[in-house]
């Protein structure tokens, strides 16, 4: 009588691993502030402008209404917050993680603004910048991971191999192939295939 095979059990996900969160974390906040200096060193050449740290770090004062550099300012903050959607997409690439990982960036970066600034920022512009784009940041970074969750995915499994310990960790199914008689016939289980099927206890 063959042995049956002992199931497979599935490890717990390590997505909630605090290394790991703690590197996506760095990963999303280095994506955020690089591409912000990017963007405003781009701006501040094509205008004509010093650059410093203080329009990165200390934002809350480069980010006025009442210029037109200060309202490009804020577009590119704006703008910053789309590239770390992406980013988003690819790093966590679960809708339900984007919430607390909007918000933590967004804190990060207010707590190293008032770091820099050596104080809260009293600027009303600067924080409704801020709600903005926390608000966007969570609703299309939920829509991208979403999408990218609903994927189909195409495997293709040979005959006879079975589901490994790391298939079932990522929750691929495999449609049951029929057992093959020794044969060679496409006989079922309990061997009503082929000779071994058709033969009884004489």
């Amino acid at each position: 009588m063959a042995k049956r095979r002992a199931p497979i059990r599935a490890r717990a996900p390590n997505s909630l691993a605090p290394l790991r969160i703690l590197k996506q974390i760095a990963i999303l906040q280095t994506v955020f502030y690089l591409s912000a200096t990017l963007l405003i060193l781009f701006t501040v050449i094509v205008a004509g402008q010093p650059f410093s740290a203080g329009m990165v770090l200390g934002s809350s004062t480069a980010v006025r209404g009442d210029t037109a550099l200060g309202l490009t300012m804020g577009l590119l903050w704006l703008l910053s917050g789309l590239v770390v959607v992406l980013a988003m997409t690819l790093v966590l690439a679960r809708s339900k993680l984007v919430l607390d990982f909007a918000l933590t960036l967004h804190f990060l970066h207010v707590l190293t603004t008032s770091i820099y600034q050596g104080g809260v920022p009293r600027e009303i512009g600067w924080w409704g910048l801020q709600a903005l784009s926390a608000v966007g940041m969570v609703v299309l970074g939920g829509w991208a991971c979403r999408w990218r969750e609903l994927r189909p995915i195409s495997i293709a499994v040979p005959e006879g191999v079975p589901a490994t310990e790391a298939d079932v960790e990522r929750g691929e199914e495999y449609e049951m192939m029929p057992m093959m008689g020794k044969d060679g016939g496409g006989g079922g289980v309990g061997g009503t295939g082929g000779e071994s099927g058709n033969g009884g206890i004489r």
